[in-house]
């Protein structure tokens, strides 16, 4: 496929032009024309870039790419290695962020609602799905279900909350921030990928779980969704590769 071709499928179906975001969404480097192997990851660190060179990949796609706003616009030290790896092997980098959070079934919130065995009910807030579980479960076992399906460890806040959760708010990433928003809605818990100092006392004092499960483990599954639709749906030769991050 060619990798403009390429870039237009994912832009239509992420719907990339109805999404303000920090960062440009689509081809963020262009590489050679025509794409055959892709390699997928959450960010184009330079160990994924290895990869894709190892594997003699035609393009890269991630959920954290490069420029950023208010990002430096030098070019040295670590972002002109990657940056040279890229260029140097020809390889295209693809980067979608909001627009892979966001979408009602690739997206990483709508992948970690499976992953937590939530039904969405609506939005609090465009990037945070509210959805209750089938039937209240104790704080413990959702902990235990967060570690055990995303494979790390888990930060669990319930001091003064309920002794169980029914109706639940994410927001997978550093969605931290949202934690006023979910309370004030009234759900019982919200989980995210990271945690501040003043998130703990938010959680206290407004009595609701918190769970910060990881920016990184929050966040592998929309890219590893998009990676399936890739091969499913369109047939294209694609791997995502995971590069480990206890963030």
């Amino acid at each position: 496929m060619h990798n403009f071709k390429l870039e237009e499928l994912i832009n239509d179906e992420l719907k990339v032009s109805e999404i303000q975001d920090f960062a440009p969404n689509g081809l963020q480097v262009e590489g050679r024309p025509h794409v055959k192997k892709i390699v997928t990851g959450v960010t184009a660190c330079q160990a994924l870039l290895d990869e894709a060179v190892r594997l003699n990949a035609d393009a890269v796609i991630v959920h954290h790419g490069y420029f950023w706003k208010n990002e430096p616009a030098i070019i040295k030290g670590m972002k002109r290695n990657r940056l040279k790896t890229l260029l140097a092997n020809d390889i295209n980098l693809y980067g979608y962020h909001l627009p892979l959070d966001a979408h009602p079934d690739l997206g990483n919130n709508a992948q970690l609602s499976h992953i937590m065995g939530v039904q969405v009910n609506g939005n609090i807030e465009p990037l945070m799905p509210f959805g209750f579980f089938d039937q209240p479960i104790s704080p413990a076992e959702l902990t235990q279900r967060l570690e055990t399906r995303l494979g790390r460890k888990v930060l669990h806040c319930g001091d003064n909350a309920k002794d169980e959760i029914r109706q639940i708010a994410w927001c997978t990433g550093g969605g931290q921030s949202f934690i006023m928003q979910a309370a004030e809605f009234g759900v019982d818990a919200f989980v995210t990928g990271e945690v501040s100092e003043q998130t703990i006392h938010i959680a206290r004092e407004m009595g609701i779980h918190f769970y910060s499960a990881g920016h990184h483990a929050t966040e592998r599954y929309g890219i590893k969704a998009l990676t399936k639709w890739l091969v499913d749906q369109h047939g294209m030769d694609a791997v995502f590769i995971d590069i480990d991050n206890p963030a």
